[in-house]
């Protein structure tokens, strides 16, 4: 049982407490005993005899919230009336919604915004289509598109069970880039399936975000939509994680004092994020790169567990030709990238790296290890998860660099692009802010989005990828969050 609170099991008791002095004492101490985290104490109603109350209670899991009511519920004359787990709460009836822009209220309204007036609007854009930017919502919409087959760290778990995720998704394009973003889960596994159907819908969208789709599937859906969509495409699980990863390791080298060209970088996993995070430090100038599976190491040459990604991964890292399982190749490395699972790294492996070792353990909910294990032993540790210092999140990436694809018009998210945004977000620290507890900006730090889309439009204007006229100005009016 994990019994370490956090709000994702957090939950609200409804309870019947009898009206006297020490019984609202003997509850709290109660759910303190179990381990709960005591959040807000409301009164629903009162009466000379009992008070209903509302108790917000956090816990670390499922088991543990249970056994928080049970030990509640043992209290004599106290009665549970309603356990409200919190989070499916938030969750009843979907977490977004569509709005309209404009009010209609009158007949002239109706008539404008529908027939007949939309037929005028239909015909302009029929003769020029560009103009879909302007006069439909073309321009700030993304596609939030998966199959459902790797969720999270749940797996192919498939297209229902994958929406609530796409939903948060689109929260977080809204909330944090102003990019209007719509779920999208497609009932099919097949690769070709997959391109003619996002290729089918993408007219209505100025961007797709490809999100949670296994490897190896995800890198050929990915490189054929790009190349045949002249809208940008991007997975987030590849890029995004990338950009931000890049992002905290070059603060986190600043700390150290160490070069990028003089590390030596070790990745556990080599699917998807591991891939791209390999591809965007190979593009930042590290040349040592070892990646390693449950196979071990992957050098030129090897014929087992390998394919088509793999096989590119072996031609481009690994300069030494080293060989053998995560305990032998750990040796003198400068920096540990994990994006595998729990338990996949261990103090031991951690005491053969070099001096001043840095730690990515982004396996979640679970890290590779934890920064309670890694302890002194370590010089700068991040993770995936938020109730640790130095959270390697997405969303960090991902809002900003729509914000600018769409702003400016592109037609890819290129290398370039995703490097300006990299350094976008690991500028926002400045040097005297910087630490081994502050490596990377917080998700709620409001400098960011824009930071990055501005960093993003002034890439793809240099590249040639952006179709927008650019007119003095336009950067900073593009990055305004809408």
């Amino acid at each position: 049982m994990n019994t370490i609170p956090n709000a994702s099991y957090s939950f609200t008791l409804r309870l019947e407490i009898p009206n006297r002095v020490g019984m609202l004492s003997r509850v709290m101490s109660a759910i303190s005993e179990a381990g709960g985290d005591l959040g807000a104490i409301d009164i629903v109603s009162a009466t000379r005899d009992v008070m209903i109350r509302d108790i917000t209670v956090a816990a670390g899991d499922e088991a543990h919230a249970e056994a928080i009511s049970n030990r509640v519920k043992e209290i004599t004359d106290v009665r549970v009336i309603n356990f409200s787990d919190r989070t499916f709460l938030l969750h009843l009836g979907g977490k977004i919604s569509v709005q309209s822009k404009t009010p209609l209220k009158t007949r002239d309204q109706l008539s404008m915004a529908y027939t007949p007036g939309v037929a005028r609007v239909c015909l302009a854009i029929a003769e020029d289509t560009s103009k879909a930017y302007t006069l439909t919502i073309k321009s700030n919409m993304v596609a939030v598109i998966t199959d459902g087959t790797a969720v999270l760290g749940l797996g192919d778990i498939g297209p229902e069970a994958a929406l609530p995720v796409m939903e948060g998704k689109a929260m977080l394009f809204k909330e944090f880039g102003g990019v209007d973003a719509f779920p999208i889960c497609l009932a099919t596994k097949d690769t070709e399936e997959i391109i003619r159907t996002v290729k089918a819908i993408a007219p209505g969208f100025g961007g797709i975000n490809l999100e949670d789709i296994s490897a190896p599937r995800c890198f050929e859906i990915e490189e054929r939509l790009v190349k045949e969509l002249d809208i940008p495409v991007m997975h987030d699980d590849q890029h995004g994680t990338a950009i931000v990863v890049l992002a905290a390791l070059l603060n986190a080298l600043k700390v150290t004092g160490k070069k990028p060209q003089d590390i030596k970088v070790v990745v556990s996993g080599v699917g998807a994020s591991g891939v791209a995070c390999s591809k965007i430090i190979l593009a930042a100038g590290v040349k040592n790169i070892i990646g390693v599976d449950r196979y071990g190491a992957i050098y030129r040459g090897r014929v087992e567990n390998m394919n088509k990604m793999k096989e590119w991964y072996s031609a481009n890292t690994n300069p030494y030709g080293i060989k053998g399982h995560m305990n032998d190749v750990i040796e003198g490395a400068d920096v540990f990238l994990g994006l595998s699972g729990p338990g996949a790294f261990s103090v031991e492996m951690l005491k053969k790296m070099a001096k001043d070792p840095i730690v990515f353990a982004l396996a979640n909910p679970t890290p590779e290890i934890t920064p309670e294990e890694a302890g002194s032993y370590v010089k700068v540790m991040a993770t995936g998860r938020s109730d640790y210092p130095n959270q390697i999140n997405n969303v960090l990436s991902f809002p900003g660099i729509f914000r600018g694809a769409l702003d400016c018009r592109a037609s890819v998210i290129n290398e370039e692009m995703q490097l300006a945004a990299a350094r976008a977000i690991q500028s926002i620290i400045t040097d005297e802010e910087r630490s081994v507890d502050y490596i990377i900006p917080s998700v709620f730090d409001k400098r960011v989005a824009p930071a990055v889309a501005k960093a993003v439009i002034e890439a793809a204007y240099e590249t040639g990828v952006a179709k927008r006229e650019r007119k003095p100005g336009a950067v900073q009016e593009a990055v305004t969050v809408r």
